[in-house]
């Protein structure tokens, strides 16, 4: 079964952008959608923030939350899913986990594979 590893956290300025990767093994990307969340600490897990749904459509799907700040993209090249996130204020400081799913989902529940996390801290 496809695995998934997030990089590409760290800690920013309010502000500023930030790039996050997540990278399948055991699989190819395109043939899963792929969706970020995030948890801030001490929170509930979000619904998904964007995903990127599988196949040669390779749609992006956002949450309301992010929308026109973050955008999700895939390289099947690479075999990872990126997700860039613009603007960013202390609010997004949280761990950012990409999982994979048969199609996009907003609820985290339906995505029976997760990354390990990167942490995204926003601070100044």
């Amino acid at each position: 079964q496809v695995q998934l590893v997030e990089s590409g956290g760290g800690s920013v300025q309010p502000g500023s952008s930030l790039r996050l990767s997540c990278a399948a093994t055991e699989g190819r990307v395109d043939d899963y959608a792929i969706g970020w969340f995030r948890q801030v600490s001490g929170k509930a897990r979000s619904g998904s923030l964007a995903c990127v749904e599988s196949g040669t459509s390779g749609r992006p799907y956002y949450g309301d939350s992010v929308k026109g700040r973050f955008i999700v993209s895939r390289d099947t090249s690479k075999n990872t899913v990126n997700l860039q996130m613009h603007s960013l204020t202390h609010e997004d400081t949280a761990v950012y986990y990409c999982a994979a799913s048969r199609t996009c989902w907003m609820d985290g529940d339906h995505y029976p594979v997760w990354g390990q996390g990167t942490q995204v801290t926003v601070s100044s």
